[in-house]
This record gives C-alpha cells, sequence and structure tokens, in this order.
C-alpha cells in the first residue's frame, strides 16, 4: 500500500506528523509512505527511516500541478489538516481512499471521514494526528515523540560551528510565524545577560527575520564575543545540526523548539497565551522548561485595547536565565510554568 501523508505547513506541523508515519510503518507491514509538504521544510524529512518519498507543493500552484502530486500509484491520501485545493486535486486524480475530518463541506471530497474537532485543543497535535489513522481503519497506539535523523557529516559540521565559543551552548532563534514574539531587545539582552553568565551563544533565524531583529533591536554590536550570529546563514539542515550540538534551544512557540525536542535537546520556550497556542497541543515533545505568562487565555490578541498587552513582557530576562541554569543542570520532562 502507497500512502501519502499530506501536510504543506510549517515545520512543527510536519515534525508533530511524524508520528503517523512511524505508526503506519508499524501497523502495515510492506507500506510504502510517502510525504507531500512544502519546499522549505522537505528537507526535515531527508534520511528519515518511516519516510520512504517526498513531494512539495506550492499553495499557488495551479490545481494540475497539485493533481500530478497525488499521480504515480497513491492508494491513500491522509490529510491531517484539510486543504480544500489539496482534497479537490487527490479527489480529481482519483486516489483510492482520501482521509480527512468531517465537518467542513469540502469535507465531501474525502472518502473516509474522522469525526473530531480539533478546536476543542483537548490533546497534543500528534495525537490528533494519528487518530486519523482511524480513517483507514488503523488503531494507533500512544504517541512516541518524533525523532529527527542526521549523517555524521552533518553532526560533525554543527559541532565545527560552535568550536569558538564556551560551554554550555544555547542557541537562541528570536523569530517565528505563528505566535507572538517575545520583544527583540529582550532576546539582544538576554543574550549578553547568557555571555556574562559564561554561556557560549548562537542566534539563529532566517534573512528575513535578522533583518527584523537588527532593526528592531539596535546595538546587536554589543553582543560579547561569546556570540555567534547564524542568522540567515543556516539552510534547515544546518539548522538542524547547530541544535544537535547544542545545550539547550530558547525560543518562542515556534519551529526550533520542535527541532530541539525530536534531536532530544532540552527547550526552553515562551508560549503566549491565546487559546490556539496552549501547551496541551503544541508543547515540544521534549524536556526542558516552557514559560507561559501567568494571565487569562485569550481567544485571540487583541493588540493593546488589552489589559494583558504586556503578557509576554512579564517573562523578565532573570526568570530566563534562570530556566536555562535549571534546564543544563537536570534533563527532566517538559515543566510548565505561568510566570
Amino acid at each position: 500500500m502507497n500512502v501519502l501523508i499530506v501536510r504543506p505547513d510549517g515545520i512543527g506541523d510536519v515534525l508533530l506528523s511524524l508520528p503517523v508515519a512511524t505508526q503506519l510503518r508499524s501497523l502495515l507491514p510492506g507500506v510504502t509512505i510517502g510525504f507531500l509538504t512544502s519546499p522549505t521544510v522537505a528537507p526535515l524529512l531527508e534520511c528519515h527511516p518511516d519516510v520512504d518519498y517526498v513531494r512539495t507543493i506550492g499553495f499557488t500552484a495551479p490545481l494540475s500541478e497539485l493533481r500530478r502530486a497525488f499521480s504515480g500509484g497513491i492508494d491513500a491520501a491522509i490529510f491531517l489538516k484539510p486543504f480544500r485545493r489539496l482534497m479537490w486535486a487527490a479527489w480529481l486524480a482519483r486516489v483510492p481512499l482520501r482521509v480527512a475530518t468531517g465537518y467542513r463541506w469540502y469535507s465531501l471530497l474525502a472518502n473516509r471521514r474522522v469525526y473530531e474537532h480539533r478546536s476543542e485543543f483537548s490533546k497534543h497535535e500528534s495525537e490528533y494526528n494519528i487518530e486519523m489513522l482511524s480513517g483507514l481503519q488503523l488503531y494507533p497506539a500512544k504517541v512516541d515523540p518524533p525523532t529527527l535523523v542526521l549523517t555524521d557529516q552533518e553532526r560533525e559540521a554543527g559541532a565545527l560551528r560552535w568550536t569558538a565559543v564556551s560551554s554550555p551552548r544555547i542557541v537562541v532563534h528570536p523569530g517565528g510565524l505563528s505566535a507572538r514574539r517575545w520583544r527583540p531587545g529582550h532576546y539582544r539582552d538576554l543574550v549578553v545577560e547568557l555571555g556574562r553568565a559564561g554561556y557560549g551563544v548562537m542566534l539563529t533565524g532566517s534573512q528575513t527575520e535578522r533583518s527584523q531583529f537588527e532593526q528592531d533591536a539596535p546595538s546587536t554590536a554589543a553582543l560579547s564575543a561569546g556570540t555567534i550570529n547564524c542568522m540567515g546563514q543556516l539552510s534547515i539542515r544546518e539548522l538542524m545540526a547547530v541544535i544537535a550540538n547544542a545545550d539547550v534551544v530558547i525560543s518562542g512557540a515556534t519551529g526550533p523548539a520542535h527541532i530541539a525536542a525530536a534531536l532530544k535537546i532540552p527547550t526552553v520556550s515562551l508560549f503566549d497565551p491565546r487559546r490556539n497556542n496552549l501547551p496541551v497541543r503544541w508543547k515540544p515533545l521534549g524536556t526542558g522548561i516552557l514559560l507561559r505568562p501567568d494571565v487569562p487565555t485569550c481567544d485571540k490578541c487583541l493588540g493593546e485595547i488589552c489589559p494583558y498587552w504586556d503578557c509576554l513582557d512579564r517573562i523578565t530576562i532573570d526568570k530566563v536565565v534562570a530556566a536555562v541554569a535549571r534546564v543544563t543542570k537536570s534533563s527532566t520532562r517538559l515543566t510548565i510554568l505561568h510566570l
């Protein structure tokens, strides 16, 4: 059986889809497992033992191109998130089994429907994902955290990038797309404090995130000699290799936190209080500390009219440094702290 897992969005979304591939490998002996994802995220899946092939698409691609993504003898497509145009393309390609959730009007394009409201935020995203296997009349087991695979050469190259700084080694990732972010100035000052405390620090992020960071947090030249700024310089595989050689990763609720967890590296994660960013749904499946402001959960960010507009600012630099110190001394399961 040739099964295509469809999840063409962010890093964290795809990583938390990997347990579906792992359980398919166990539940269907001889299965061929593919991923349909975005070109940006696809390199994450290289070398993974539970992924046999990867196809990529862009959201704005013409329908004919999307349809070709479902060609080549695919027996089943599992839509972990119901993207309408992709479901339409799979229907046009006559994929025999099309699994999706059953609550949207275009769920009619699926012929195996799973009825569960993810909007209730009662489970982790990885648990919601594996429950989609019931659409193939499979009964998944308990979720094992996803893993990522690096070659020995990649790990060695990642280690070389750290040679100029001391240990413990801390990755600081100020960017992110899906969640509210801690102020860039706070990240800059955090890096300074970590340097003073004797940590080796590496800044990571895209070129766009680097430009925004330097614009919003001037005086980055004041960063200590123990800091390496790799923002805008790393491919996604190089980022994985850098993280694999770190002791802790500090970030918001964004992809690098999930990369770190999948590589068994502890995290210090800063989560905003919005309901669609609840830790129960999106926490990294690893060790470390998750920091969340002790304010009411909100449905969406209202901006400065909200009485808790300073929610993330309640997480101070000192508290993040203390969390890093605690994590470097212990590798216990993820702890959630409301500050």
